[in-house]
């Protein structure tokens, strides 16, 4: 045995030569490289052998007796036999899934934060352009008049003062009813839908998705154990058949009716009264998210569903993230009135909330004025953006491409006239010529989707309008290198 190698593989580099020499003859019998029944050399010897204190490897030594992996008889210092060396090897042999959970090994993939970035990555607001001077000077007002009683955990429903706040944003611009009690405060879209899923069905209910859509909200149904069922949507919209509503109705049914996620499609006013309508009949909740509603480029935006009647079966979805920053991290739910003082019961035991201080600025933000300036600043932008989009994609792809859902929002959808293109490889392509353009294929939520989504997603919000001429070239390069000729 040669002691000093031994030290070198195992041992730390830098403590004690007693913690050293402890862990490294620790280590060593764990991982099997000392096997049961071998004898450690005498005390007297490794301490020549290591030139160190005789005292110093007995420690070590009692150490290893103590933990149970060694033992001392009359001739010397023995390795025992460990139970759970078996039992490791074993599952080595035969590893079992990771240590996953079924609800982890489901889940769908989403994009991580660092590929968000860049033509034409999608869900990305004009950072650029956000007034961080006016959040600095609001910022600047919040903290000098806060005292011990804002710095601790804060209201778990949210800052009374930011609900009221929304509440009457909302009425005001997207035609809700609702007052603060219907509002709670999470940590964007993904939180809320957490909570949806959570408070609003059981394991193994059935929740209906669009397909296409939004994959954060098929991960958070998933990771809560309810059953996700695909609906898909066409130019319209979510489009269940009557034959969905009677073998498979929903307890939540997930929509992004003003501007749907990743087709661009608005939900159209006859369509939101029969979901809602059908929903009622068989007891389930709409779950609307309406993440980049503000923004709308052609004609007045439809109001919410939430508004449409008294009372509707509606939990509404809204976040910060495209409105100001995303690293705001703040979102929110509205539910019925009916429910309420459940939800608020719920909430409240469920966990502690913080950033009292940031709620507050976000607050007087709203009640400044500020963020209506700056929607009205980010819709011309947006418009200009998405006109120059527009010019350059009829000018370069026409032929091979048609556009969708250019009305609203951050994006839009292009899909090939060739049913025979393939938009993963083209996707796939155009990254590596630097232009991030996601298949609509990504966001199945079902196996596949309608065959007349073919095609990419195209986020423009954080795209200079100068810009879009050259990126759209170079994308329309890999779209015809990748269009089967006829």
């Amino acid at each position: 045995m040669d002691l000093s190698v031994l030290l070198a593989t195992y041992a730390p580099a830098q403590g004690s030569a007693q913690r050293r020499l402890h862990i490294g003859l620790r280590t060593a019998i764990l991982n099997g490289t000392l096997a049961a029944g071998t004898r450690l050399p005498p005390s007297r010897s490794i301490a020549l052998e290591l030139r160190m204190a005789r005292n110093t490897v007995l420690y070590a030594y009692n150490q290893l007796v103590t933990e149970g992996l060694v033992h001392s008889d009359r001739t010397g210092t023995v390795v025992n036999a460990l139970p759970m060396r078996a039992a490791l090897d074993a599952r080595a042999a035969s590893p079992p899934a990771a240590g996953l959970s079924r609800r982890a090994r489901a889940q769908h993939a989403l994009p991580l934060a660092s590929d968000l970035a860049g033509a034409f990555a999608p869900g990305v607001p004009s950072l650029a352009e956000f007034s961080t001077l006016a959040w600095r000077r609001t910022s600047e007002r919040i903290w000098r008049q806060l005292g011990p009683a804002q710095l601790g955990y804060g209201d778990p429903l949210g800052e009374p003062g930011l609900r009221a706040a929304i509440a009457d944003h909302l009425r005001a611009s997207r035609g809700a009813r609702c007052d603060a009690q219907q509002v709670f405060i999470t940590d964007g879209t993904q939180s809320s839908l957490e909570l949806c899923a959570r408070a609003f069905a059981d394991e193994g209910d059935t929740v209906w998705i669009e397909n296409p859509g939004y994959g954060g909200a098929l991960t958070a149904f998933r990771n809560a154990g309810l059953h996700a069922v695909g609906i898909p949507v066409d130019a319209e919209g979510i489009a269940p058949r009557a034959q969905d509503w009677a073998a498979r109705p929903p307890k939540l049914i997930y929509v992004t009716p003003a501007h749907q996620y990743p087709t661009g499609g608005v939900l159209s006013m006859q369509r939101r009264v029969a979901l809602l309508t059908h929903a009622s009949q068989v007891g389930a909740l709409v779950i609307e998210d309406d993440y980049d509603a503000e923004f709308r480029h052609e004609g007045p935006p439809l109001p919410a569903m939430q508004g449409l009647t008294q009372g509707a079966p509606v939990l509404y979805l809204g976040t910060f993230s495209k409105m100001l920053f995303p690293a705001l991290r703040v979102g929110y739910v509205v539910t019925p009135p009916n429910l309420a003082g459940a939800v608020s019961q719920l909430v409240a035991h469920a966990s502690l909330r913080g950033r009292t201080a940031e709620q507050m600025v976000l607050a007087e933000f709203m009640r400044s004025g500020q963020l209506n300036l700056h929607l009205r600043r980010m819709r011309r932008v947006y418009r200009a953006r998405r006109n120059a989009l527009l010019t350059a994609l009829h000018q370069h792809l026409d032929d091979v491409c048609t556009i969708h859902g250019e009305s609203a929002g951050m994006h839009l959808a292009l899909c090939f006239k060739d049913p025979r293109t393939a938009a993963a490889q083209v996707s796939l392509a155009a990254l590596r010529a630097g232009v991030a353009a996601p298949a609509l294929s990504s966001h199945a939520t079902s196996d596949g989707v309608p065959a007349q989504w073919n095609g990419l997603v195209l986020g423009y919000a954080q795209v200079d309008a100068a810009h879009m001429q050259p990126l759209v070239q170079t994308l329309a390069s890999v779209i015809r290198q990748h269009t089967p000729k006829l």
